[in-house]
Order: C-alpha cells, then structure tokens, then sequence
C-alpha cells in the first residue's frame, strides 16, 4: 500500500556565496542533498517546499503548516539579532506557531545555525555576538547526557560557520552540546514541555523543536568555498583561514549520524 511521501518547509534565509552556488546551488539543493542521502530506510522520496523570509518575506500559507511533517530554518550570513523587518517577522511567525498546539502535534521544527539562534530569540533566549570568536570548519562537539542519547554516541563532528551564538539555553529548552568556543551547540524542547530530563532507564520524550549552531549541510567543499569568499573579502585573516581549510577535511557526522537524527525528529 502506498504512502505519501514526508513533507517539509524550508525557510530559507540567505542565499549562499557565488562560488557555493555555481558548485552545490542555494539552499534549498543544499539541503535537499542532505536529506535525501540521510533517508530513513523504508522512505524512498520526500517532498520539500521553499519559502524565501529573507528577500520576499514568503511563508508556508496558515491552512497548510498541519500538512508538514516539519519546518527547518536555515543559516544565513546575517545576524539573528540585527532589528530589521525580514529578521523580525521571522521571529515573530516561529513564536506565534508555538501557541498553535494543532500545528505542533503534526510538525517538528529543526533551526540550523541562524535558524537555531532565530528559534532561541523566539523561545525567550537571545542571540549575541561572540566576541569576534569565528567557529569554522569541524569541530567536534561534546554532548550532554541528553545529546548522547539523542546521537548515539559521545560526540559529534560539525561543520561550523558562525561568529554569533545563543550564550544560554532558553526556558523549556535542553541543551545537547557544547564546543570550547561556543556552548550551546544546540537544544531540544519536547512535545509535553513539563516534561523532565530523561532518566537514563526511561525513554525520551517526544522531541518537537530541534536545533544546532552548526552545519550538517555543509561538505567540506562548500565550507572551503565559503573560507576563501570571506578571507578574500577581509573578514576573516589568513592564519584563521588556513587552519580552518585545513580542519574542513576531519570527520563529518553531517550524514550518518545528524541528519538521520534530524530525520527521526521530523518523523515523530
């Protein structure tokens, strides 16, 4: 008997560097990749619709969000606390859809990067510069006892590309990771959010927001091109560049581990 196929949203905040567009294409062929090679088994195809909420300020029309399985946020090169219209209203939508408890029974939501600091501004968090620290490239992330149990296994390697970050973990919210330079690598917040932390012996409740500050998207390719792009035009050094060209190549559990997580959540 046949099923219907996943669907998902994508709000697309950003258009990737040239040189990452003439190679991998924008976002939405970026994530596509990503998802369609983290398929889970059983699932031969998905559905997956663009809204661009930078440029035409495009969202998912209301009738139709209990029709997603979930709704992911990408990155972006902008900062998720400038005070401008498109970045505003973004916030506004993801905190007005938490108050749609049918919506949310059906849809997960997943913030990637500057989804993950949109999604924090919008649980009550607040998203700062980091003190001109640039993350990039893999790093290996250190999970909590949540994050080991959500993963499977004791850490996990990202790529990274961001010099913001969510300096703490919003209300309702548990955090699954840290980095030397960035400690929140991401949250959960469950579907029953009185729920507590998980016993080691007892299951996890229902995840229905998930997010990371890095990138499981990202290939090593895409990260080199967007090094070069931003040594080139002068925010970021060489010394900084070179070390991270060369991290760029490490383990990358964007695949094989995250993205099939990020599959589970979406599912539920």
């Amino acid at each position: 008997m046949a099923t219907n196929p996943p669907r998902l949203a994508l709000l697309v905040c950003d258009t990737p560097v040239p040189a990452v567009v003439k190679d991998h294409g924008e976002y939405p062929m970026i994530f596509g990749t990503l998802f369609r090679a983290s398929l889970p088994t059983g699932i031969v195809d998905f559905v997956m619709d663009s809204y661009d909420v930078r440029h035409a300020m495009a969202y998912p029309p209301s009738d139709t969000l209990d029709t997603y399985n979930g709704i992911v946020i990408t990155g972006s090169a902008a900062s998720a606390y400038e005070d401008v219209e498109w970045i505003n209203r973004l916030v506004s939508w993801v905190a007005d859809l938490q108050c749609k408890d049918h919506i949310l029974k059906s849809s997960a939501f997943t913030g990637i990067c500057f989804g993950h600091q949109i999604v924090a501004r919008a649980l009550g968090g607040e998203c700062v510069s980091n003190n001109g620290n640039w993350e990039i490239a893999i790093s290996e992330v250190t999970l909590t006892n949540l994050g080991q149990r959500v993963f499977g296994t004791q850490s996990i390697n990202i790529q990274q590309m961001h010099q913001d970050h969510v300096p703490t973990v919003p209300p309702l919210c548990h955090l699954l990771g840290s980095t030397m330079i960035t400690r929140n690598q991401g949250m959960v917040q469950f579907s029953d959010t009185n729920a507590p932390l998980p016993a080691p012996d007892t299951p996890i409740p229902q995840i229905r927001i998930l997010t990371l500050q890095g990138h499981p998207e990202f290939t090593a390719g895409i990260v080199k091109e967007i090094i070069k792009a931003r040594e080139e035009s002068g925010v970021i050094d060489k010394e900084l560049a070179e070390k991270a060209w060369i991290r760029a190549d490490g383990r990358n559990d964007g695949v094989n581990v995250i993205g099939r997580v990020i599959w589970e959540v979406l599912l539920v």
